[in-house]
């Protein structure tokens, strides 16, 4: 559907059955938590079938009551403070056993992601980085733990890479003044989406640098504006996105970039190990321990 889903709603409203107006109602009133109720517990909770919301769903326009899920998750994520987070988290949970629960939703993001992505995105994405000058990762607030260990990886296959960091935009576009045509700029961010990482991607975008965004949608504002776009599912569990999937993902491009580079990775590794012994970096354990 290309219109907002609550608009569909509003406008089908003097269309729809009883039941149907029930859920609809619920949706425009609760719509941050119906977005990650299944459909069982939506129906119980406005008083009709599960095969009636599903119904419903049909009726917007939806290829099943999942896919009109995923448009209200879409349209709230990046609205949601996280005071309403630990709410909505609260009502998912329940009862619930939260270890299963988590490490299940996350396994579920990897593969909804591996079935997501674009892999000539992929693909053009680690040939742009193994031709770039010089290569540009970004990522602020959690996105910047995902940014560091890119960088940390990068770093060992190329003496090129800057990892961007600051508390303050300014700071930000110090540290990128020099980005130009050949360069390549890898942006990251997640829901709730970082100004900084946008503002910054638009410039490298300006000066004639590649863009590759690593995010979680088409409806990301980094997707508009970048070359490559690399979709990782950060589905929330709790005030805190799940930053599983987009670690899996950026685990892949720093495997196939190294596998380009071969015999010359190697090289740099065997002499890293002769530094790291030299100056005895880590710890010998002995046998047995």
């Amino acid at each position: 559907m290309t219109k907002d889903i609550l608009t569909a709603i509003q406008s089908g409203m003097p269309t729809f059955s009883k039941g149907q107006k029930r859920i609809a109602n619920y949706i425009l009133n609760s719509y941050d938590k119906a977005a990650f109720m299944t459909a069982g517990k939506l129906g119980k909770l406005t008083e009709v079938s599960e095969s009636t919301v599903v119904r419903f769903a049909a009726e917007l326009g939806y290829d099943g009551y999942p896919a009109m899920q995923r448009a209200l998750q879409e349209m709230i994520r990046n609205k949601l403070t996280a005071v309403q987070r630990i709410e909505v988290t609260n009502d998912r949970l329940g009862k619930q056993d939260v270890l299963p629960m988590v490490m299940h939703a996350d396994a579920e993001n990897i593969r909804l992601t591996l079935e997501g992505i674009d892999k000539d995105d992929f693909d053009k994405s680690v040939d742009a980085l193994l031709k770039a000058r010089r290569i540009y990762i970004l990522g602020v607030r959690s996105a910047y733990a995902l940014a560091s260990f890119l960088g940390l990886y990068f770093n060992m296959m190329f003496d090129n890479v800057t990892v961007a960091q600051s508390n303050s935009s300014s700071e930000l576009f110090e540290q990128i003044l020099r980005i130009g045509e050949g360069d390549v700029l890898v942006g990251i961010s997640f829901p709730r989406y970082s100004k900084r990482t946008v503002r910054a991607m638009r410039y490298a975008k300006d000066r004639g640098a590649t863009a590759v965004a690593i995010t979680d949608s088409p409806a990301s504002p980094l997707a508009g504006i970048s070359d490559y776009r690399l979709m990782a599912r950060s589905d929330m569990i709790s005030f805190g996105d799940s930053l599983v999937a987009p670690l899996s993902l950026v685990n892949a491009l720093i495997v196939a970039v190294s596998r380009k580079k071969g015999a010359e990775l190697s090289g740099t590794f065997n002499k890293l190990e002769q530094i790291w012994d030299e100056y005895e970096v880590y710890e010998k354990t002995s046998e047995g321990d």
